[in-house]
């Protein structure tokens, strides 16, 4: 049911590779390739076999080539920048140039760092300028041997472009100068993208470095490269440290040491990942078998993602607007010149950019994957989204970083939407794809303008028969997407869209919080009273609701002090596995117990007395990415869960050590130098909605929907602490801190919702409808209610939290609360 678009992020690996592989290792017994015994001698020689065929798949040979096995293309570039020859300032002869294309991977522009160690200079060309530059060096300066490297990519993983491969001979004849500066220039192609859809032949492409990672073509093994070194550059490769098997002779006791003759087993320090390698041999065959080779494959995923782009192109709304933004050097015409990746934002009707993280999770409620981001690829998101370096920086100030969820800052898009289509990609792959495009986008619902504003929607939905298409020579018919096949779209799904604040972050904004607060109460109208409680004693699971409860340091006494982990100790939520919403646990203070229920099993207790004397376990689980200190609640309680869920795993609680760092927030703006703990919540100790805002929602939610949901299952789906009756729907959004009784709170910032508003919290079912009517509800956001935060207890006695009692806000100056900055995911429970 997943409809996978990320084969430029990884490809998948077919069943038939596995198979092929365990049963290699079933029939042989392959040792360490340094031994020399019977075993070692096969895994040596099965090596030797791979490279060889890794050679032959790239159409080139061991007299030009030599084979570095590495632990991916990132180790392969970095092994480049270590051993190049370069020549450093400051010496009598002209010094050495690294130079790269700002289009080019982390990777890449990672090895000025090394550069800039050995005193060389790194200058970075942008596509346009090594266009241009076609001008040779004068002839007095073609003899100068000082050298240079220029690296490249083949194929942009941000927009698929090709460029051009003949630029490898005409960089090293001089022919095109990428700076004009004397010297003998050397080649390194960036291949890790270009290979894993199309076929290099290095017989007559011949580049001095190609690096590629495996995983891109096979999608196994992964944490695996190689490094294909041209055989006339490789002797004058440096090298200082040596690991085991690198050497064919040294002296420990003096600085005495002789490297082997091979290049290959002088780079490759210690002992390389042999079974991985064998596994190669593998790959290719079955890759072979199930294509027909490298040029069917360029040829299939070119024609998926030149209709994808047709369609795409072309989709608008009614007022004529482009549904999305393609960023793209070409015009998919050309499979030499284009790769098998669409990089694009989804536009609303007035071409304001719909944040990626919104895409993303939209289309993770469809089953759809597909990337995000820059894609470890900041010069081409520079280039394509017209993104200065002062925006970076301003960016980074804001608190987005590389890779988290902060898809807009000021309105501007941060990054992009990546699909990409490897050689098991389907044409059904690309028409879900596009149905959800069409269905999320010019469905009249979706056009509706959001409920907080007065006017009246003026847009229709496009019918699919409109759609028209200007390129007349596409390689498949494109067949209506009807309304029947719109709602043929999988529903199963997970996402994880939502903010949770970095810790320097998230002191600026308490920071703000508390010096722009407004030091008086809410005025005039009805009173604000909290209308319900619940706390959650197991993550991810049943609400427990109450009337009153104690307070303790971590937020309301035993919230999420359980969890629910896999066979690997990793935390399982509702977003893996909705059934946890069916186990209802309940605390009884008095008997100190926690009793656990779910249909069709027999009811099972827990004491909620401290595991004393237990050895604490550390259990490394996604809670705010921190490690915690758990103990294990036994066999009985995990044979329990594992009967209910029908997978292995167990139950777990929260170490009392609360004085362990392990999770908590130093929190400016409550007390000096206080650290508010938490517990197994991902972000805050109190979640708050108001009844008011789940009323105004509801009004949208039924309007799409065929049967209304109930007001209280809508508020449970939002899995919130507490509960407020307050006059005015989102009121809560502009409050700065809040008073209730004796308990003081902050206003940490608004909760970004993920898919696990989707699942009905009585039966486990998903309905992706509720993300998607929240979001056009509040203007393309999923914010709903906020996050609290409390000082912890000075005394010994626990506060009282009660329904009835009357809630005190305090206003901000500035009534829009921005939110906490980070990718990691939120209220997951």
């Amino acid at each position: 049911g997943i409809t996978y678009l990320d084969h430029a992020g990884s490809a998948l690996f077919p069943e038939s590779l596995l198979k092929a592989f365990t049963d290699d290792l079933r029939n042989n017994v392959y040792g360490n390739p340094h031994s020399q015994n019977i075993s070692s001698k096969l895994t040596y020689d099965t090596i030797e076999h791979v490279r060889y065929r890794i050679l032959q798949h790239f159409h080139t040979t061991a007299e030009d080539y030599t084979i570095i096995f590495t632990s991916g293309c990132t180790a392969a570039l970095k092994l480049i920048a270590e051993s190049f020859p370069w020549i450093p300032e400051g010496t009598k002869q002209p010094s050495s140039r690294f130079c790269y294309l700002t289009d080019s991977h982390t990777s890449v522009v990672g090895m000025r760092g090394i550069t800039a160690s050995m005193n060389v200079l790194s200058v970075p060309i942008k596509p346009k300028e090594i266009f241009l530059a076609k001008s040779r060096l004068p002839a007095e300066e073609q003899n100068c041997t000082t050298p240079h490297l220029f690296s490249y990519p083949a194929q942009s993983n941000f927009s698929g472009t090709k460029y051009p491969l003949s630029w490898i001979q005409d960089i090293k004849s001089g022919k095109l100068c990428p700076i004009k500066i004397p010297g003998k220039w050397f080649v390194l192609l960036d291949a890790a993208s270009y290979v894993s859809s199309s076929p290099l032949d290095l017989g007559v492409h011949q580049a001095d470095f190609i690096p590629i990672s495996f995983y891109k073509i096979f999608g196994f093994p992964t944490g695996l490269g190689a490094l294909l070194v041209n055989n006339r550059i490789a002797p004058l490769l440096r090298k200082t440290y040596f690991g085991g098997g690198t050497a064919a002779a040294y002296l420990a006791g003096e600085d005495f040491y002789f490297p082997r003759k091979s290049i290959a087993e002088r780079f490759e320090d210690g002992t390389v990942s042999f079974l991985d390698i064998i596994a190669l041999k593998h790959g290719f065959d079955v890759l072979e078998k199930l294509t027909g080779g490298m040029e069917k494959i360029k040829q299939h995923t070119f024609a998926l993602v030149h209709y994808t782009y047709t369609v795409l192109s072309n989709l608008k709304y009614a007022n004529g607007a482009p549904v999305v933004r393609i960023y793209s050097d070409t015009d998919f015409s050309n499979p030499d010149v284009q790769g098998p990746i669409i990089n694009f934002n989804v536009l609303d009707e007035n071409g304001e950019v719909l944040g990626f993280s919104q895409v993303d999770n939209m289309a993770s409620l469809h089953n759809i994957h597909v990337r995000t981001g820059c894609f470890c690829n900041t010069g081409a998101c520079q280039m394509h989204l017209d993104i200065s370096n002062e925006d970076i920086q301003r960016n980074l100030q804001a608190g987005h970083v590389c890779g988290d969820n902060i898809d807009l800052v000021d309105g501007r898009p941060t990054g992009s939407v990546r699909i990409s289509f490897g050689y098991m990609s389907s044409f059904e792959d690309a028409q879900t794809f596009l149905n959800f495009i069409i269905a999320t986008r010019l469905s009249k619902l979706d056009a509706e303008i959001p409920f907080q504003s007065a006017t009246k929607p003026t847009t229709e939905s496009v019918p699919d028969e409109h759609l028209s298409f200007n390129n007349a020579d596409r390689l498949s018919p494109i067949p209506q997407i009807s309304d029947g096949e719109l709602g043929n779209i999988p529903s199963e799904t997970e996402t994880t869209g939502s903010w949770q604040p970095s810790q320097p972050a998230a002191e600026s904004i308490r920071a703000a919080v508390s010096e722009t607060a407004v030091p008086t109460c809410r005025e005039g109208g009805k009173p604000i009273t909290v209308a319900k409680i619940y706390l959650y004693p197991i993550k991810s699971c049943s609400a427990f609701e109450v009337t009153e409860w104690p307070v303790g340091n971590q937020g309301l006494l035993y919230d999420r002090n359980w969890m629910v982990v896999n066979q690997n100790g990793v935390c399982i939520t509702q977003k893996q596995e909705p059934r946890l919403c069916l186990v209802n646990p309940s605390i009884d203070l008095k008997q100190k117990i926690m009793v656990i229920q779910a249909e069709g099993m027999d009811p099972i207790s827990v004491s909620l007395e401290d595991n004393a004397g237990k050895e604490p376990v550390i259990c490394e689980s996604k809670v705010c990415s921190h490690r915690v200190k758990t103990h294990d609640c036994g066999e009985r309680i995990a044979d329990w869960f594992s009967t209910f869920l029908g997978r292995p795993c167990r139950l777990i609680r929260q170490s009392s050590d609360v004085k362990s760092k392990s999770h908590q927030k130093n929190t400016k703006g409550l007390s000096p130098a206080t650290n508010i703990s938490l517990s197994l919540v991902n972000e805050a100790q109190y979640l708050l909605i108001n009844v008011a805002s789940i009323l105004q929602l509801k009004e949208h939610i039924s309007a799409r929907l065929k049967e209304p949901l109930e007001i209280e299952e809508l508020i449970r789906r939002f899995r919130a602490n507490i509960v407020i009756s307050a006059p005015e729907s989102f009121e809560e959004e502009e409050w700065a801190e809040i008073s209730i009784g004796a308990l003081q709170f902050q206003v940490v910032g608004p909760c970004s919702r993920c898919q696990i508003i989707c699942i009905d919290q009585q039966s486990g079912e998903r309905n992706k409808e509720i993300l998607q009517s929240l979001s056009a509800a509040r203007g393309r956001k999923t914010n709903f209610g906020i996050y609290l935060m409390n000082q912890p207890l000075r005394s010994s006695f626990s506060d009282i939290l009660s329904v009835g009692s009357q809630v005190l806000p305090v206003l901000k100056e500035n009534t829009e609360i921005q939110p906490p900055t980070s990718s990691e995911e939120k209220y997951s429970g």
